[in-house]
């Protein structure tokens, strides 16, 4: 049993960056499709795709590079809540990644949000993860 499927998620597409695949597979679940979303927004991933077997689900995700030096467009990407440990924040304490150059993902009574995004609207929630 994993006890925390938003690091493993994190973890597959770290490693698949590093090594330059195209894609990578993860289990299925809302939360990591809201994620994703947020990341393909921002422009850290081409697209994913949700594929059903049976009752299984998977995501396949389809990283980004740059087209001529074939560098990826996540540099870097770690966790800040875990499950044994919630980081939340309020409204005037929302974090910036490198000063701007990066982007926190919070979750809020409003939906899963950038941190820019948290500012403008003025809410605080729990810091998801960081990405640049």
């Amino acid at each position: 049993m994993m006890t925390d499927p938003i690091s493993d998620m994190l973890t597959r597409i770290r490693n698949a960056a590093r090594v330059r695949h195209a894609s990578v597979n993860v289990p299925h679940s809302n939360l990591k499709v809201g994620i994703l979303e947020v990341l393909k927004k921002e422009g850290y991933i081409e697209d994913f795709n949700v594929t059903k077997e049976g009752v299984k689900a998977n995501i396949t995700v389809f990283l980004r590079y740059d087209p001529a030096t074939r560098e990826s467009s996540i540099a870097g990407i770690e966790r800040v809540s875990s499950p044994g440990r919630r980081v939340h924040v309020p409204t005037d304490e929302v974090p910036s990644v490198l000063s701007g150059l990066g982007v926190s993902v919070l979750s809020t009574s409003k939906g899963l949000m950038t941190d820019k995004e948290a500012r403008s609207q003025k809410v605080g929630g729990e810091v998801i993860l960081k990405v640049w």
